[in-house]
């Protein structure tokens, strides 16, 4: 693969991983733009796993707490919202674990993608726009937090946008505009770690130096890219809807199905 597709890729997955606009989506749509063959999964997971990184150092206050709560038992907060990512993790893995033997390649299709960008992307604008806005992390339920986690296995999907159908769920459950990307952003590490980890059990099994490199790379870059993004998402926030992003996801999936279905 040319270090100008390892740019791309990685460029694009960190700007796009955190935000309600499909990351997953954007990597499939790569190769049709370029004319290139798909850079598959592990490339895709490699980008991935830099926005990982670019989370966990956005979010280290929150993980610290997780930790410090862990060990000072079930009764203190960090604990308690240990649990919750843990139970909203679990339908995911297992679900993620389905696909990547069985239909993983049956649904990386532009055509896909570019629908459910559409669809997903208007079920989050309608629910932004009525969904409540008075609830934090604090004050997260642990059933708040299984429908959250259920609603992650829609992202399987590509072009839902695992950010995006978690804030749409937690939004739905009146969880504010910050507190919902936040939680969005904190579940997302564990999925992610654990398909890192899985890529890179076949990164040492192929031992292939080349592909071996070209994912670090890829995890460099969609690093600074990711935590720039993330940044100023979270500042948008502060005073601002999804509003941007929804019309980006109507044009972007309206766009890709005109021209899907012309040629």
């Amino acid at each position: 693969m040319s270090i100008d597709h390892i740019i791309f890729i990685a460029l694009i997955q960190g700007v796009t991983e955190f935000l309600p606009v499909s990351s997953s989506g954007h990597l499939i749509m790569i190769p049709t733009i370029l004319g290139t063959d798909d850079q598959g999964m592990i490339i895709d997971v490699a980008v991935h796993v830099g926005s990982l990184l670019a989370v966990c150092i956005y979010l280290w206050r929150y993980i610290a707490h997780m930790i410090l709560g862990t060990l000072r038992g079930y009764r203190d907060p960090g604990f308690r919202l240990t649990m919750q990512i843990i139970l909203a993790t679990i339908s995911i893995i297992c679900a993620g674990y389905i696909m990547k033997y069985y239909i993983n390649d049956i649904i990386r299709s532009p055509k896909i993608v570019a629908w459910a960008n559409l669809g997903f992307g208007i079920v989050l604008g309608i629910v932004d726009r009525l969904g409540r806005t008075s609830r934090r992390i604090k004050h997260m339920s642990y059933k708040d937090a299984l429908i959250i986690g259920f609603a992650q296995i829609f992202a399987l999907i590509p072009g839902t946008s695992r950010s995006g159908i978690t804030i749409t769920a937690s939004r739905a459950l009146g969880y504010e505009r910050q507190e919902a990307s936040r939680f969005s952003m904190l579940i997302g590490i564990p999925a992610i770690l654990a398909a890192g980890t899985a890529i890179s059990l076949d990164l040492y099994r192929y031992s292939d130096v080349q592909l071996t490199i070209d994912a670090l790379i890829a995890v460099g870059l969609s690093f600074f890219t990711a935590l720039t993004s993330i940044v100023l998402m979270m500042n948008w926030l502060k005073c601002a809807s999804f509003f941007p992003f929804v019309i980006y996801r109507i044009l972007f999936g309206s766009g890709w199905l005109i021209w899907l279905y012309r040629t």
